[in-house]
C-alpha cells in the first residue's frame, strides 16, 4: 500500500492558507477510473500489456510505480527489489537499465505469451499518449529527470503524481509548480476541522487514501475546495457493493484492481 507522509508542518508552515489548486488532466468521463497497476487481473502488473489493456478497457488513468536504476533511468516497478516480479533478484537501485530490461515477467495465464519485461518510463509514455492519463506513484525518482522526460513527449497535461513524502513534495513544486499532485488524507483525519486543516496546511491538488475513510461530509468539503477525491477501492473485498458504497458517499472516482469490471458496473448504473 501507499505511504503516508509525515510531518507536514515542518514543510508548510508559513504558507498562505488560501489557494487554487492545480487542475487535473482531462478526461471523458465523470467517473474517473484508475486503473491500479494496469489491468493486472489480464496481465501482469506494471508491464505494458497491462497498461493498454487498460486503454482497452476505457480506464481514464492507468496508475505506474516509478523508480530509478543504478544508471539513472526511471522505470515501473512497485517494489524496491524484483525478486517477487521477475527472474532476477536485488535492489533496482542497485542494478543497471540494461539489466532490468534482460530480466523477464511470468504470465500469468497458459493464453499468453511466456514472458514480459519491467518497461521504461518512455515506453510507457510512447504507449499512453493521448490515449490514456497517467497517475505517477512517485516511488524512488528526481522530479527534475521525470519531468524533462515527460516535456520531451510534450505530456504534461496528461499526468498527475502521487507524492509518498514530504520532500516530493517540495521538490515537484519548485521543479514544475504546474503538475497536479495528490496526497492520502492521513487516517488521523476523521472528521470536517481536520480535514479542513489538512488541505489548509498541505494545499494538495487531488486526494487519495482509502475510499471507507470519506464519509459524505468529507467528501463535500473536498468538493468545496474543488479537490478531486479518487481515493482506493481496491481489496480482496473489491466488488459491486463496494463500488456503490464509494458511490453513496459521493466520490466520483476510484482506484481499482478491476477496471473492466468497475466500468461494466459503471454503465449499468448510468454512470457511464
Amino acid at each position: 500500500m501507499k505511504l503516508m507522509f509525515l510531518s507536514l508542518a515542518c514543510y508548510f508552515v508559513g504558507f498562505q492558507a488560501s489557494y487554487v489548486p492545480n487542475p487535473v488532466p482531462k478526461a471523458r468521463h465523470q467517473f474517473i477510473v484508475i486503473a491500479h497497476r494496469g489491468d493486472h487481473i489480464n496481465y501482469p502488473e506494471n508491464t505494458l500489456a497491462a497498461y493498454a489493456q487498460a486503454i482497452k478497457d476505457g480506464a481514464d488513468y492507468v496508475e505506474i510505480d516509478l523508480r530509478t536504476t543504478k544508471d539513472g533511468k526511471l522505470i515501473s516497478l512497485h517494489n524496491e527489489t524484483v525478486d517477487r516480479m521477475t527472474n532476477g533478484t536485488g535492489l533496482v537501485s542497485e542494478l543497471t537499465f540494461d539489466a532490468i530490461k534482460k530480466l523477464s515477467i511470468k504470465a500469468i495465464n497458459n493464453a499468453q505469451p511466456a514472458t514480459y519485461t519491467i518497461p521504461g518510463f518512455e515506453e510507457i509514455l510512447a504507449l499512453c499518449k493521448n490515449k490514456i492519463n497517467i497517475y505517477i506513484d512517485f516511488k524512488e525518482a528526481d522530479p527534475a529527470v521525470a519531468f524533462a522526460i515527460l516535456k520531451g513527449f510534450k505530456m504534461e497535461k496528461q499526468v498527475l503524481v502521487y507524492i509518498n513524502k514530504p520532500e516530493q513534495l517540495t521538490a515537484w513544486r519548485r521543479v514544475a509548480p504546474q503538475i497536479p499532485l495528490m496526497l492520502s488524507l492521513p487516517e488521523t483525519v476523521n472528521d470536517s476541522i481536520g480535514m479542513v486543516k489538512f488541505i489548509e496546511l498541505a494545499k494538495p491538488d487531488l486526494l487519495d487514501g482509502n475510499y471507507k475513510q470519506y464519509t459524505p461530509q468529507l467528501t463535500a468539503i473536498a468538493k468545496s475546495h474543488q479537490l478531486p477525491l479518487w481515493p482506493d477501492a481496491q481489496s480482496q473485498a473489491e466488488g459491486p457493493e463496494v463500488w456503490q458504497d464509494a458511490i453513496n458517499k459521493g466520490l466520483v472516482g476510484l482506484q481499482t484492481d478491476h477496471p473492466q469490471l468497475l466500468i461494466n458496473y459503471l454503465k449499468h448504473v448510468k454512470l457511464r
